[in-house]
């Protein structure tokens, strides 16, 4: 399930950043600020934050050097500790905080603190002479299941994300068991047919691949949906990250198609070899089908890469 947060996260990124850069700008301030009160100010503004961002998890401010200048803020007291003193000058939010002098929100990692993936948001605070004296940073540590129920209301931790997972598995189930009885029934009119090798009816032979086949396809469509929509796996490379449940839903009416189109040019050409355009005529179908989704897959992956760029 970390897989697919982090891939609706880095859809969410750019409203997240602007969502928490906006409540830390209303809450931090260097007015009032002087050498004698700085403890006290940065406390204050710890404090602020925190009823500003219940939903955040550890609060706390690092000088210009990298080092923890406050302690750990936390409205978990397992959190709330005194992480004063600590070096955070190899951590992306202090480096990028530096090189870009604004609001920054990371990408997510693993905390030390709690094990859970977090995002950090980071912002500096500079003396009334302009960019020219970093005084201190205010960090923001926040789960990353929190930041997407704040600025994502279709998380898959949601309420309607949740339903949506039952109501895929659920079609998955009814779906599966379809796939079930198909290869039942495909089984047993195979077994109809015998041992004797002269007494096998070509086309009862014909129906129960058909059966067979229809089963596979569906089965693989229930892989594709349960996989994606309620596991929630990452969706493999090379398709350009289109709807990966459409691309294995063509894929498998055309594995289905093509063995029906070969099965019938056999059968055609055993039994009525005049009927055998219409054979053609599918086998043209499912080229057209491939090329479609070829085409499907091309836009898609070009349009996802000119948005990366």
């Amino acid at each position: 399930m970390v897989v697919r947060e982090i891939q609706e996260y880095a859809e969410v990124r750019t409203k997240a950043r602007a969502y928490l850069c906006f409540i830390m700008s209303r809450n931090i301030s260097n007015m009032g600020l002087t050498e004698n009160n700085l403890d006290a100010h940065i406390g204050k503004q710890l404090k602020d934050l925190k009823d500003a961002l219940p939903q955040a998890e550890v609060f706390y401010a690092i000088g210009a050097d990298g080092v923890q200048v406050s302690r750990n803020v936390s409205k978990n007291k397992k959190l709330n500790d005194d992480g004063k003193g600590s070096d955070r000058s190899g951590r992306a939010y202090f480096y990028k905080t530096l090189a870009e002098e604004r609001c920054v929100l990371t990408d997510p990692y693993p905390s030390l603190t709690t094990n859970n993936m977090v995002v950090t948001a980071s912002f500096p605070v500079y003396d009334d002479d302009g960019h020219n004296n970093l005084l201190y940073i205010l960090c923001v540590d926040i789960c990353l299941e929190n930041i997407l129920k704040m600025v994502h209301p279709s998380s898959v931790d949601s309420t309607f994300g949740m339903y949506s997972k039952l109501v895929y598995a659920c079609f998955s189930f009814a779906l599966l068991l379809v796939s079930l009885l198909l290869f039942v029934k495909g089984v047993s009119s195979f077994l109809h047919l015998g041992m004797h090798v002269d007494s096998i009816d070509i086309n009862e032979m014909f129906k129960a691949t058909i059966l067979l086949t229809l089963a596979l396809a569906i089965f693989d469509l229930v892989k594709a949906i349960f996989e994606e929509e309620v596991l929630g796996k990452e969706k493999k490379e090379g398709a350009g990250d289109g709807h990966q449940t459409m691309i294995r839903f063509l894929g498998s009416i055309i594995i289905a198609l093509s063995i029906e189109a070969l099965m019938l040019v056999f059968k055609f050409a055993i039994t009525e070899p005049e009927k055998l355009v219409s054979a053609v005529y599918l086998i043209l179908g499912v080229t057209a089908l491939m090329i479609g989704l070829s085409i499907y897959i091309h836009v898609n992956k070009a349009q996802i890469n000119k948005l990366q760029k």
